[in-house]
């Protein structure tokens, strides 16, 4: 259906409602993946785009109870077996439509499917295909599965944390699919979007976890260049090496941070902690261990909760390492309103905020299939001749065979 009308948009309205974000009146297509795609995708629903999520009738090959995976909040979804015989068309007609795109497959693998780039900007010319890999598109490694953990150890960044002589702790997936994918993802598309509304086209957007971790070391190998850090573990300003900058047990079995790097805040540190005398200078590196295991020795006598009372109004730049449980309940955080309940849900609110278009958790997680109605009608799709056997909405389907995700689709995951 090339050339279709689309009814016209308005910024900050539409079907989410007035006030829903900066990016009322975008929309988006969101093709079901898991990792870094969907929590991109789950940032620009959070800053009011319209974001349509294109289920397949099995769900994802991995995932949690679709009711409570908080990626997918301010979303909404359609199912669609896109190796049905009307698949692919039912996905270029919601493209036709769109704004942007979003997949996650691996390099290939939507051209194969009818859904690549060349058929949808056939049928919108201005639209920002946004593409979520690990590897990237080309390369010897592009078209090998991988996961969060590998990327970044090829670029560097996983060897930079840990202690010496112990392997490198996984950070759990939040520095390559989040920071160095879905985040890069989304800055991309915010670029690309910006460029299609200037210029009237839109193009492809290959974010790739291992390009978006690299750039995140930026700083890290410009002080290489510089001399000013060494090309190993624990031995650096910033990386556990300095005894005032990291973490220390307490008499609980708990941990407080400490980020004391400027001399002022150092003083203050070394004062409240009650040793300020008999430690050594913080400028000799070659005593930074007797340095550490005082300030360790210390922190050892007290519990967690009472250093935390000790440092609390001070500029010693000292806090208390909480759990992903006590996170909601600290007095900053709750003050700022830092995490949210929705549904019975505990989590993060939408980040960054803004002034004359403030963000919302508007809706729970979407339920695969429940909204196709709603986004036929809201982005007048043409009628479905072959509907497939679709769940009640608020419900969660079971397997359809033949539509059980294949492993090979998937780079990123």
């Amino acid at each position: 259906m090339p050339n279709a009308e689309t009814p016209a948009r308005t910024p900050g309205a539409g079907p989410l409602g007035p006030g829903a974000g900066p990016l009322g009146g975008v929309r988006v297509v969101e093709l079901a993946g898991i990792g870094p795609g969907p929590f991109a995708a789950m940032l620009l629903a959070d800053l009011g785009a319209d974001v349509v999520r294109v289920d397949r009738p099995g769900g994802p090959g991995l995932g949690i109870d679709p009711a409570r995976d908080v990626t997918n909040r301010n979303k909404r979804s359609v199912v669609v077996d896109l190796k049905a015989p009307d698949g692919p068309a039912r996905v270029l007609d919601l493209a036709e439509r769109a704004d942007v795109l979003i997949e996650g497959y691996r390099p290939g693998v939507a051209e194969r499917l009818g859904v690549g780039p060349a058929p949808c900007h056939a049928r919108n010319p201005r639209l920002v295909y946004g593409r979520m890999t690990g590897w990237g598109q080309d390369g010897p490694l592009a078209r090998r599965a991988g996961h969060d953990i590998g990327y970044i150890a090829l670029t560097g960044t996983l060897g930079l944390i840990g202690a010496p002589g112990t392997p490198p702790p996984a950070p759990a997936n939040l520095l390559g699919d989040y920071a160095g994918g879905s985040l890069y993802l989304v800055v991309g598309i915010l670029a690309a979007l910006h460029h299609a509304r200037e210029h009237g086209t839109g193009q492809v957007v290959d974010a790739a976890v291992v390009d978006g971790t690299a750039h995140l070391s930026s700083m890290i190998h410009g002080m290489l260049a510089a001399g000013a850090w060494q090309d190993r573990r624990g031995a650096n300003l910033l990386d556990g090496g300095c005894p005032f900058y990291g973490t220390y047990e307490t008499a609980d079995g708990r941990y407080m941070a400490v980020g004391a790097l400027e001399p002022q805040f150092y003083a203050e540190f070394m004062r409240i902690l009650g040793i300020p005398d008999q430690a050594p200078a913080r400028d000799d590196p070659a005593r930074w261990p007797e340095l550490r295991e005082a300030v360790a020795a210390r922190f050892r006598s007290r519990t967690r909760d009472a250093w935390t009372a000790v440092f609390a109004d001070s500029d010693a730049c000292t806090a208390p390492v909480l759990s992903l449980g006590e996170a909601p309940h600290h007095p900053h955080l709750a003050a700022r309103g830092t995490f949210t309940d929705h549904g019975g849900l505990t989590q993060p609110a939408p980040a960054p905020r803004f002034s004359a278009t403030p963000t919302s958790v508007r809706t729970g997680p979407a339920l695969p299939g429940a909204d196709t109605a709603a986004v036929a009608r809201d982005w007048a799709l043409p009628p479905d001749r072959n509907p497939p056997p679709g769940p009640c909405p608020g419900s969660v389907p079971g397997p359809v065979p033949g539509s059980v995700p294949d492993p090979a689709e998937h780079n990123s995951q």
